[in-house]
């Protein structure tokens, strides 16, 4: 929500704290992977147990975990991290409802405006996990696709988990946006589609690897 009452000028150093702040609060942070997916995802149900074991996996590999700090799969994810005593980093956002932050987090931070926190889920993460979600999560899998695609930011492992949940986007990319020559094939292999916590983890761990002996 804007602030409606604050001046143009006021508006921008506000959004300029923020991202100081969050920069200076994260800065020892390297080589997270950022986890996202639905908040409305019950704990106990696969896709929130999906994520909690994929934090656990991290923790274990010594990756921090970055997620949007809020319920459903970005818990999960928290805690599986928290549960393992990695780091379990938490960007929550103020949106009128689903946004309580979750209670699993190392640090956590607050933010009004959703492009500050995109920033910070991209700066320090070396990989994306996308699990199922709504609209906040497919803007997200679409951003880091063109943030790749476009060289605007180095090539990162973008990794979504669920192959049954993907699988009716995955056939529309291919006979809808391909078929029109609105990108090409090889446009899609900047993601790749697993079915298990352990295959994600497998996949940053070994492009950490290669950032380290690079």
């Amino acid at each position: 929500m804007l602030d409606a009452k604050m001046p143009e000028a006021w508006r921008v150093l506000r959004i300029q704290s923020e991202l100081v702040d969050g920069i200076e609060q994260l800065i020892k942070l390297k080589g997270a992977v950022t986890v996202f997916g639905g908040a409305r995802f019950e704990v106990g149900s696969r896709y929130y147990e999906m994520a909690r074991e994929l934090g656990g996996l991290l923790a274990e590999a010594g990756v921090p975990v970055i997620t949007g700090g809020g319920p459903g799969i970005m818990e999960g994810a928290n805690r599986g991290a928290y549960e393992r005593e990695g780091a379990s980093v938490g960007l929550n956002i103020t949106l009128p409802r689903e946004q309580d932050a979750n209670p699993y987090q190392s640090i956590s931070l607050s933010f009004r405006y959703f492009f500050v926190r995109k920033f910070l889920f991209i700066k320090n993460a070396v990989g994306f996990a996308i699990l199922p979600g709504g609209f906040g999560t497919l803007d997200e899998l679409f951003e880091a696709l063109t943030l790749v695609q476009t060289e605007k930011v180095e090539p990162f492992p973008i990794v979504l988990l669920g192959k049954d949940y993907w699988q009716g986007l995955l056939k529309w990319m291919e006979e809808s946006i391909l078929a029109n020559g609105c990108i090409d094939q090889e446009e899609l292999s900047l993601f790749s589609v697993v079915d298990t916590p352990a295959e994600a983890c497998d996949i940053f761990t070994r492009h950490l690897v290669s950032l380290a002996t690079e």
